[in-house]
């Protein structure tokens, strides 16, 4: 190779180079300034939702979003500074997506109850609920799953999806619920004296509300006596200890009473040839 050609090839390595490095450092400078921008526009979004008091939990995750979305447009870009076909890259993303999308489509449902659960906020951490046949405390609320703190002390996690596509019962979100309990009485007892003396005795446990008044009514009937229908009301924090009050007090004030104890009886009917 004469001197010139070499010279020749010099001078091209040294343009390629010097090209290839203005490239690249416009890459640099290009990620730099978009991963600023992307900051500030998240911190934008973050603030206006903020403004609208919206959950905590919304915020962390929109974001997040955002901020990946952004990211992945970012890269696409530099990426066609560079020559690089992003039309094929885009397709790949897509294709890469529905494939994503069909293989955890149970995760995606929950991901998509949990965010209405969050946004339609038919609960609250701390409220006592009923969510896919579970009842108990709510503790945490996530974007995939409600964890649940049963009564008996046992953490149960839900699906979101399962939580939002059954009833939701919150018994926390009025400010007082009704306890529903039965009194057995016997056939020759005085129902009306009964009925009052329950009304009375019931009234006065401690906690239970004095609007609504506490209903005792006649429930039904069986081969013993009339069944009465005990409901005193009650604020929810107060709902077992009122609960079982009642029932302690249904039993000694009608033994006190001298009530006749319930007992089933049947006529026997005896007939001689």
């Amino acid at each position: 190779m004469n001197p010139q050609e070499l010279s020749r090839w010099q001078d091209l390595a040294i343009q390629y180079v010097s090209e290839f490095g203005v490239k690249i450092l416009a890459a640099v400078a290009f990620w730099v300034i978009g991963r600023w921008l992307i900051g500030i526009a998240v911190r934008m979004v973050r603030t206006a939702l903020e403004k609208q008091q919206i959950d905590p939990t919304v915020l962390r995750y929109v974001g997040s979003i955002i901020t990946v979305t952004l990211n992945i447009l970012l890269v696409i870009g530099i990426l066609g500074y560079f020559g690089i076909q992003t039309t094929t890259f885009a397709a790949l993303i897509a294709a890469a997506g529905v494939a994503i999308g069909l293989a955890w489509a149970g995760l995606l449902a929950n991901f998509a109850a949990g965010a209405f659960i969050i946004v339609l906020r038919p609960m609250k951490v701390g409220d006592f609920v009923t969510v896919g046949g579970i009842t108990g405390t709510v503790t945490e609320l996530g974007l995939f799953s409600t964890t649940i703190n049963t009564p008996d002390n046992i953490l149960t996690i839900i699906g979101n999806n399962k939580v939002f596509s059954e009833a939701i019962q919150n018994y926390t979100h009025n400010p007082y619920r009704r306890v529903d309990l039965k009194a057995q009485l016997s056939g020759a007892a005085d129902h009306r004296a009964a009925m009052q003396l329950l009304r009375e005795k019931v009234a006065a446990i401690p906690n239970v509300l004095g609007t609504p008044p506490v209903d005792v009514e006649i429930l039904e009937f069986n081969l013993v006596g009339p069944v009465l229908a005990v409901r005193p009301y009650c604020h929810n924090d107060y709902y077992w200890q009122v609960y079982f009050d009642t029932n302690r007090t249904i039993r000694e004030a009608l033994a006190e009473a001298g009530f006749p104890a319930p007992m089933p009886a049947q006529n026997v009917i005896v007939t001689q040839g």
